[in-house]
Formats: structure tokens, sequence, C-alpha cells
């Protein structure tokens, strides 16, 4: 837990929860196996500490007031890695679910997954459901995991779903953004207002390719595991320092989705 003066930054707790910031924040997670590399260790230690970084994180966006987190946890492409990483990594994710539950309920986070669910192993998609079941009365910050995640897979979802609901022929006008937004993964979740990216890598790597068209996009040279709460603070503080102006000439409030951004904290 934290000291109640003197925290991130020279900011406090309280100072934090004043400060603007996004409602919703993304992070694709990078670096994890690098670090394990430079350390001299195998990759399955870096995503053990990556997963460390990942509870700092959520419990230190919870507690300063932020309305969304969502991390990209495991790709759909993730499964080209070799056997024995895939299969740790599922492991550690089922039992991170089950060991965090109560730090999830203590800090009122309503837990979430998003991706290809029913491609995941039996016991892993038992301890999702029993996760989702047992936060949903949580009204603090939703934690969104993408497990066996891309955009191109969440989009392609959408219109088969789409697709399934017209068999016949006939008028497709009414067919818009907002209309396509209702068959995505996270149809009530506002888009992310910043897109945070460890490791130095200058690309958006199939996340959320939909929901981040007009997200401020924060690079970071720090690996995951070395990614702190000063880190996040200072994504913030550049992300505060921008100008949005979503296609116009003059800075504007970011374009209404389907769930204001004060319903979900």
């Amino acid at each position: 837990m934290f000291s109640k003066k003197v925290i991130m930054n020279d900011y406090s707790i309280e100072e934090l929860k004043l400060m603007p910031k996004p409602s919703h924040i993304a992070v694709i997670m990078d670096g994890n196996g690098r670090w394990a590399v430079r350390q001299g260790q195998p990759r399955t230690y870096g995503h053990m500490k990556g997963v460390a970084t990942v509870e700092k994180i959520t419990e230190f966006c919870a507690r300063i007031g932020v309305g969304a987190l969502t991390l990209y946890s495991f790709s759909t492409e993730n499964w080209k890695r070799p056997a024995e990483e895939v299969n740790f990594l599922m492991s550690i994710f089922n039992e991170y679910m089950k060991a965090k539950l109560q730090k999830f309920l203590d800090n009122d986070i309503r837990f979430n997954v998003i991706g290809r669910v029913n491609e995941l192993p039996a016991e892993v998609r038992e301890t999702i459901a029993h996760t989702k079941e047992a936060t949903a009365g949580c009204r603090g910050m939703f934690l969104n995991l993408a497990v066996n995640y891309s955009g191109r897979a969440e989009i392609t979802d959408a219109v088969r779903r789409i697709a399934a609901e017209h068999t016949a022929e006939g008028d497709t006008g009414y067919i818009d953004e907002n209309y396509i937004r209702n068959f995505l993964y996270m149809p009530a979740m506002p888009d992310p207002e910043l897109l945070i990216r460890t490791s130095n890598e200058f690309r958006v790597s199939n996340f959320l390719l939909w929901q981040i068209a007009y997200s401020e996009i924060y690079i970071t040279e720090k690996l995951w595991p070395d990614f702190d709460e000063r880190d996040l603070v200072a994504a913030i503080r550049d992300y505060n320092s921008r100008e949005r102006r979503f296609g116009g000439v003059t800075p504007a409030a970011p374009p209404q989705n389907t769930m204001e951004a004060a319903d979900i904290k």
C-alpha cells in the first residue's frame, strides 16, 4: 500500500485523484522476455515479474480514480510461441485470477476478459467466469484483460455477428459506427484516451484497432517488469499536456461513446 503523503513524482494519492486523467487507459505490456534475458533468467521468470507489475499498476490506477484499465495480456498470435511458454502463461493467468480475487473485491475492481475466450483451456474459462461473477457487484475501476485477443479478430467477430442477424438482403444504410460498436467485445466501454506501450516499440500490435482511433499514444523505453507508478504518472502528465482536436483545428471534447466515462467510475 501507499503512504498518505509523498507518493509519486511529489504527488500524494489525494492530489493524484484530483489530477485530470484519462477515464480509460490501455497498455501494451511488452518486454517480459527481454527483461528476463538481461537478468540471465528464463523467459518465464520475466512473465512472473510482469504479473507483479500488473498487480501494482492495477491497484494504483484503482486508487487514483482511473475508470477503466485494459491490459494486452495474450494475443491470438502468441500461440506461435513454444508450447512450454504458452502453457506457463495460461497457468499463471489462471493462478493470478484465483490469487487476486480478494484484492479485486477489496479495491472494488470489476474484472472482465475480452478476446476469443471460448478457445482458452476449460480450467481458465471456468476461473474467468467465476472471477467475473464474483466481482460483478463492484463499482470501482473496470479491469479488462485482453486474452487470446487481436483487434482484427474482434472486428471479424463483430462482422460475423452482424451477418448472422441479417441473413436476408435488405436495407443496410443504418449500419454505421455506433451500430457496429454494439457488436464489439466492450460495446459500452468508452474508448481509451491513452495507450501506453512499454519497451520502446513503435507499433500497436493488433491491439484495440477500432477503439484507439483517437487515443493518445505514449511510448516508454521501460520494459514492463520495470514499469512502475512513477512511469504511469509521467504518462498521465504527458497526456494532459497534449491538445486533442479529433480532426478539427481547435481542442475539442472526445466523441461520445455509448456510456459516459462517469458511469464506469
